[in-house]
This record gives C-alpha cells, sequence and structure tokens, in this order.
C-alpha cells in the first residue's frame, strides 16, 4: 500500500518562537530637581525572542519585529490651588480610538528599526534563528511654573502618570503586505510624585506607591491589532498639553504635531 505523503508546512505554520522574554526593572523612578524644572526617569521595559525562520521560496521579503501602541493615557501634573496641566490624546481619551501607534515616527510600524528588527530576503534554502529586542521607559522634565505663565513662582505639588501599552511580536511580508502575529505583551508604567514647592532645591519631592512596577503579561492569546497602531500618526505628534484651571476654561498649551 502507498504511503499518503503530507503536504508540506506553509511559512505561517512553520515559522516559529523559540523564547520571548519580557521585564521591567526592579529599580525605582529616578528623580532630579533643576532650578527650572522637576525631572524622572523611569525603569525600563524590556522585551526580547528568538524566532526560527522557515526557508522562504519564494523573491518575497519577511521583516520581524517588535510593533507597539499606547491604549490608556494619564499623565498630569497639579499646581496647586491654580489647576493642573495635562498631555492628552483627544481621540484616545474620548474613546475613539482604541489604541494610537508608539513607533518612532520614522519606521512605521515598527517600534524602530536598529535591534527591534530583522529583515530576511528570498529565496533562502534552510532555516534562519533571529533575535530581536526593544526597550522603552520614560524620561520627562516639568516646569516648576504654571505653564505659559510669566511667574517665577514655583507652585507644581504633584505628577502622575498611568500609561498602558500593547506590544506585538509581528512578522510582515514587505511585498504583501500581509502580518503575522506571534506573540502580544501588555504592560503599565505608574508614576506618583508628591512635592513640596516650599522645600530648598533637591528636596522637595518624594516618590509615593507603587515605587515598583507591575511585571509585564505574555499573552497566551494574540490580540488582533488595532489599525492606528499600525500607521502614522504616532502617539508623541497627536499628543496635546493642556491646562486645566480650577476657575475658568481650559487652555491649548501647546497643539498637536498632526
Amino acid at each position: 500500500m502507498a504511503s499518503i505523503q503530507s503536504m508540506p508546512k506553509s511559512f505561517h505554520e512553520s515559522i516559529a518562537v523559540l523564547e520571548v522574554n519580557s521585564i521591567i526593572d526592579s529599580n525605582p523612578s529616578r528623580i532630579y530637581e533643576s532650578s527650572s524644572a522637576l525631572g524622572y526617569t523611569t525603569p525600563y521595559f524590556r522585551a526580547s525572542t528568538r524566532v526560527l525562520v522557515p526557508p522562504i521560496a519564494a523573491k518575497e521579503t519577511w521583516t520581524v519585529g517588535w510593533i507597539q501602541a499606547c491604549n490608556h493615557m494619564q499623565f498630569y501634573s497639579e499646581y496647586g490651588e491654580e489647576g493642573m496641566s495635562s498631555w492628552e490624546i483627544p481621540d484616545l481619551r474620548d474613546g475613539k480610538i482604541q489604541a494610537i501607534s508608539d513607533s518612532d515616527g520614522v519606521n512605521y510600524p515598527w517600534y524602530g528599526n536598529t535591534t527591534e528588527t530583522c529583515t530576511i530576503v528570498g529565496p533562502t534554502k534552510k532555516n534562519t534563528e533571529i533575535k530581536v529586542s526593544m526597550d522603552d521607559n520614560f524620561d520627562t522634565s516639568v516646569s516648576w511654573n504654571v505653564p505659559k505663565r510669566n511667574s517665577n513662582l514655583h507652585q507644581l505639588t504633584s505628577i502622575h502618570r498611568d500609561q498602558s501599552f500593547i506590544t506585538w511580536l509581528v512578522a510582515i511580508n514587505q511585498s504583501t503586505r500581509e502580518h503575522l502575529i506571534l506573540k502580544t505583551i501588555m504592560w503599565r508604567m505608574q508614576l506618583h510624585i508628591k512635592i513640596d514647592p516650599r522645600k530648598p532645591l533637591g528636596q522637595r519631592a518624594k516618590l509615593l506607591k507603587p515605587t515598583t512596577q507591575e511585571q509585564p503579561q505574555i499573552l497566551a492569546k494574540k490580540e488582533p491589532i488595532p489599525p492606528n497602531a499600525m500607521v502614522k500618526p504616532n502617539a508623541n505628534d497627536t499628543q496635546v498639553l493642556m491646562w486645566r484651571p480650577k476657575k475658568g476654561k481650559p487652555v491649548v498649551v501647546t497643539p498637536p504635531k498632526f
């Protein structure tokens, strides 16, 4: 009796994630005070993976790498009884979109184009093992003074930041634009700083809980990528700085770039 030969597996079935790791560094956010602003640097989110890419029979080009989107953003600074400044992404804030691209602004849809991606040009005759990695954190400064006000009064009393991200490991066919989701990671960064502007410079700020971040979740399910995560504009170009006084109407301090 003749044996029945099985059909060779397709590229989609054969590409395999050999290993994936994700972590947020355990160190607390670092705070530094200058004469003009309070600055902080948060711990790094890191993701790395090894992927086995099968032979590519056709003259195709496949890129494997990281795509990231922000799906929640709350970032405001309080100035005592005056009010608060707030960085906002209007469409995300108002629920018009699920998430927005966190690309570097050049290599859409990729988060970056150094260690973050690897491209393989076919045809190839054997398996290729590749490694891609990425990291992300916040390095930000906030003015002591109420935005756009001609005053030397230092009134900053607190900073709150709570942002969530979805990070996908993806393979994209550069000819057809077909994309395969290989892994999905969800992570969050929280920051709460209390400030006493009456104290001497260098002694004003105190980091409140959580001082250690929640660790990322590598999901068993491959979450779909919302359309806004794949195209322009990115989060940095759409964010708006608002001044929201306790009395009076909100004012746009810095309009979006896009």
